[in-house]
């Protein structure tokens, strides 16, 4: 599954991941970023989840739109052991997009088009 990020440069994006847990037992998970661009996603709620059972989690994914090349990296979510029970571990594709360039300011000059 792909998490795409789109929002104009400089915009900041926040994804919230759905997790179910179909299973009788609470599942919790620690959630990392790895790949050529983990450095500008961060979890502003924290990097843990928990989810009782038959009920659903959430983990938020937060990241700021800095260059006009697509940023990449993969969210993995890995389950720690709760009561002895152990869950799968996730993985997500994170992708960024540039949707717009909004202009920071303009500037007035003038300046002659031509000299000898």
């Amino acid at each position: 599954n792909t998490i795409e990020f789109a929002g104009a440069l400089h915009a900041t994006v926040v994804k919230q991941v759905r997790l179910k847990n179909p299973g009788k037992n609470t599942l919790a998970y620690n959630a990392a970023v790895v790949g050529r661009d983990a450095a500008g996603f961060s979890f502003p709620k924290g990097d843990t989840v928990s989810i009782p059972a038959m009920r659903q989690g959430f983990i938020n994914v937060k990241f700021t739109v800095r260059f006009l090349h697509p940023a990449e990296a993969v969210l993995i979510l890995v389950s720690n052991k709760v009561y002895g029970i152990d869950g799968a571990t996730l993985v997500f594709s994170l992708k960024s997009e540039v949707k717009n360039i909004d202009p920071l300011g303009k500037i007035k000059c003038r300046s002659p088009c031509y000299e000898l």
